[in-house]
């Protein structure tokens, strides 16, 4: 195994899931660096299929790799397609862990996800709460898949002696993110719906839950550049969380969404939707300890993030929500899993 501090510079690095949020942040973050840069879209391999994985590490032979790709989504997402969830990220897990170690890559990162945690864990989420208790019932599917892609690093570190390392994100949010009505995660679902609430004029915006769930949000090139961090400076067979420290309730953050969208209508709760996890936090002293720690406050983070949805939506996208009426705008995305950390604005793999 490598030994830190694992030197980047000149090394062919090969980031999995680069169209994804978390990938096209590694990617954006990767360019200040001296590195080659390796990519590949899902038509050139799609990682879900062993053999096109197989013969696209064996023909390129990248040095380093960031495994980012994944299929994700919010809490109705991951709760309706749990077999694709499931199978999906199984397959993109155990496909690029068993190339990168046939093909001699000297360091991988594995991106998995807060919700591994069980559902009542301690709060904060400590590393080795892993397998302690059951799941959150509406993204087990995902978690499981995640939970098998971080004991697949560390069984191949075991026995290989390969450099293998996992990291979790918390919740994610930031340029690329998927603004799907129906699959995205809760900061995304909430731009959207208060940026056209605002636009229709509608009075009322209506937010799934009652509200009090605790959520911690990590603005995305701050995440990309923890990876960095990490993959120069740590080795080892134990998880790091990244994250914040911090939290806050969904109904406080949905005032700050708003706020920074600039709609002045209500907000209202919808109790009969589901809530999720009761709270997610992350302790993060571990990556504190390695000499890193988020830099961008969340009132900033949602101010990038709103501009960046401004910019990538297409102006058909401000027109109104469809088959809805302009007194009341419902949210159709909670986040209850991590963020994907991985391709979070695609639902392909890559």
């Amino acid at each position: 195994m490598a030994r830190t501090p694992f030197e980047l510079k000149g090394k062919t690095v090969f980031v999995a899931g680069h169209g994804g949020m978390v990938g096209a942040a590694l990617v954006h973050r990767l360019a200040q660096e001296d590195v080659k840069l390796q990519t590949a879209a899902r038509s050139e391999v799609d990682l879900r299929e062993q053999a096109a994985v197989f013969d696209w590490f064996a023909g390129q032979r990248p040095q380093v790799v960031f495994l980012a790709a994944a299929k994700v989504g919010g809490i109705v997402a991951n709760d309706t397609l749990r077999g694709e969830f499931l199978y999906d990220n199984l397959a993109i897990a155990a496909n690029v862990i068993h190339a990168a170690h046939v093909n001699g890559v000297e360091k991988l990162m594995f991106l998995g996800s807060s919700c591994i945690y069980p559902k009542l864990a301690p709060q904060p989420l400590h590393e080795d709460s892993v397998l302690t208790g059951p799941l959150e019932p509406t993204n087990e599917a995902y978690a499981i898949a995640k939970i098998a892609g971080i004991k697949l690093a560390e069984a191949y570190r075991s026995q290989y002696g390969c450099d293998f390392i996992s990291v979790m994100p918390t919740n994610l949010y930031g340029p690329g993110d998927n603004y799907h009505p129906e699959y995205s995660h809760v900061v995304a679902a909430l731009i959207r719906r208060f940026h056209e609430a605002k636009l229709s004029g509608a009075s009322n915006v209506v937010v799934w839950g009652t509200g009090t769930p605790r959520r911690e949000f990590l603005y995305v090139d701050d995440l990309a550049d923890a990876c960095i961090h990490l993959m120069k400076n740590y080795s080892g067979d134990q998880l790091i969380n990244i994250g914040t420290g911090e939290d806050i309730t969904i109904a406080e953050f949905a005032r700050v969404v708003a706020a920074t969208v600039g709609y002045t209508g209500e907000i209202s709760f919808d109790p009969s939707r589901p809530d999720g996890t009761p709270r997610k936090l992350l302790d993060v002293n571990r990556v504190a300890a390695l000499g890193w720690r988020a830099s961008t406050s969340l009132g900033d983070g949602i101010k990038l993030a709103y501009a960046a949805y401004l910019s990538e939506r297409p102006p058909s996208s401000f027109r109104g929500v469809r088959s809805t009426s302009p007194e009341s705008i419902t949210t159709t995305g909670r986040m209850d899993s991590g963020p994907a950390p991985s391709g979070a604005s695609r639902d392909d793999g890559n």
